[in-house]
């Protein structure tokens, strides 16, 4: 059982650009999200490796460690001479691996006074992973979720409702970010809009707002993936060339990332870091290194990320969990260092692999995990083109069983490709923030 999370800010040689107050518009002077010292601390520590809390492990042993595996039907389907791996996050009641910060963050913010934790989700996992979370530390819970993605995968509400949480559709009435956004035209949401809606709601007494995926700390918290992975590995005689997994905000990536990203960064055994996004939300592969918000409200902090554009409104699409417009900084300064690499596939392509996996090794995969399957195809075959035989491990970051509309529209042949024209991007681009002349300007 893992001890510890991995710190990659402490073999890092660089410091990540610091967030600075918005300026030159109305308001945009911060918000003060009452965060736990303890997160913190945890946000800004270089130290290498911070303990899990007792109460916290108690929690993990539930389910961790979770599985590797060997992909050996798919390799023999594939008749690829790569050896494909998956470590397997979907085995506990959430079904993603959502859960791991989820129950850090909620032991924190109930330590720091907090009655009630109120979120954003996209797909879903996120809110999921806080109600679980919320009901084992026994905490209240409300969460807004994009509406597109309630309405395209309700049981995700239904058990979100029986762990006790309140679930709204976002944009909703009941705010004045998801008003404003309804009074636009905007019905179907976006992660941002429903961050911000969040954000206004937590401002009621003894109420704490949490982020799942894109702080520091959460990723932190999501290194137990790599680190099971590493003794996983080990165990087997093996090491991966390369490491895939899919991105949204970053935790997924980064969990089974960075323990091998540390390994390279100090000069052992070194590893390629491959990220995925979908082709309807590519802010690696299409977007800008810039200062931009984290949320539509413009009341937060901005942070130096790749980014769409806090604005960008992504196409209908079934991997909801991936439509954040911007990357976790720590993630975003990786790539422009070009530390780590990223890709992008369309959605019928993501999920004619999804299929081929479930039919050889037994298990559903998430949407969103469908696109670290499909790189991990398209990775060995490549290798088989080029006479290479290299080892890869995927994050199978959890299952698609609240996903079978996706599936069933994938199936009738009603699945669109969702291309981006670069104009829409141009003119969400177009509405970033001003750009400091310097890092300290602003803060």
């Amino acid at each position: 059982m893992i001890t510890h999370w991995y710190n990659i800010l402490a073999d890092l040689d660089f410091d990540l650009p610091p967030d600075i107050a918005s300026f030159g518009r109305t308001g945009g002077g911060g918000i003060d999200p009452q965060l736990p010292l303890a997160l913190m601390r945890q946000e800004m520590s270089r130290q290498p490796w911070l303990p899990i809390p007792d109460e916290v492990r108690e929690c993990y042993e539930a389910w961790r460690p979770t599985p590797l595996r060997r992909a050996r039907k798919l390799e023999k389907a594939l008749g690829t001479g790569a050896a494909i791996y998956y470590k397997y996050e979907g085995g506990n009641l959430t079904g993603s691996h959502k859960l791991n910060t989820a129950l850090a963050q909620a032991y924190y913010y109930r330590a720091a006074g907090a009655r009630k934790l109120v979120v954003a989700t996209g797909a879903g996992q996120w809110g999921t992973a806080v109600a679980a979370a919320c009901q084992t530390f026994g905490l209240g819970c409300q969460i807004f979720m994009v509406r597109s993605s309630l309405e395209g995968k309700p049981y995700r509400r239904t058990i979100m409702e029986l762990l006790g949480a309140t679930v709204t559709a976002s944009p909703s009435d009941e705010t004045k970010v998801g008003q404003r956004f309804r009074t636009e035209g905007d019905l179907g949401g976006t992660l941002s809009i429903a961050l911000g809606e969040a954000l206004e709601a937590a401002a009621e007494p003894g109420a704490r707002f949490c982020a799942g995926s894109g702080e520091t700390y959460s990723l932190l918290h999501q290194t137990v993936i790599g680190l099971e992975c590493i003794e996983q590995m080990k165990a087997a005689a093996a090491w991966p060339d390369v490491v895939i997994a899919g991105l949204g905000a970053g935790s997924n990536f980064a969990g089974l990332s960075f323990p091998f990203l540390g390994s390279t960064l100090v000069g052992d055994k070194p590893v390629r870091a491959l990220s995925v996004e979908p082709a309807a939300c590519p802010k690696l592969t299409e977007g800008v290194y810039a200062y931009d918000f984290t949320d539509s409200s413009e009341r937060t902090p901005m942070q130096k990320m790749y980014t769409l554009g806090y604005r960008f409104t992504p196409p209908a699409m079934h991997a909801g969990g991936l439509r954040y417009h911007g990357t976790a900084k720590i993630i975003s300064a990786l790539y422009d260092r070009g530390l780590i690499e990223a890709t992008a596939y369309q959605q019928r392509d993501i999920f004619a692999s999804a299929a081929l996996f479930t039919k050889c090794e037994g298990i559903v995969p998430a949407p969103e995990s469908a696109h670290a399957v499909h790189a991990a195809i398209v990775e060995a075959q490549r290798s088989d083109t080029d006479g290479q035989h290299p080892t890869i491990l995927f994050s199978l970051s959890g299952h698609g069983l609240f996903d079978m509309g996706a599936y069933r529209a994938f199936l009738d042949g009603e699945m669109q490709e969702e291309l981006v024209p670069r104009e829409a991007i141009r003119r969400s681009l177009a509405l970033l923030p001003p750009q400091p002349d310097t890092p300290e300007r602003g803060s």
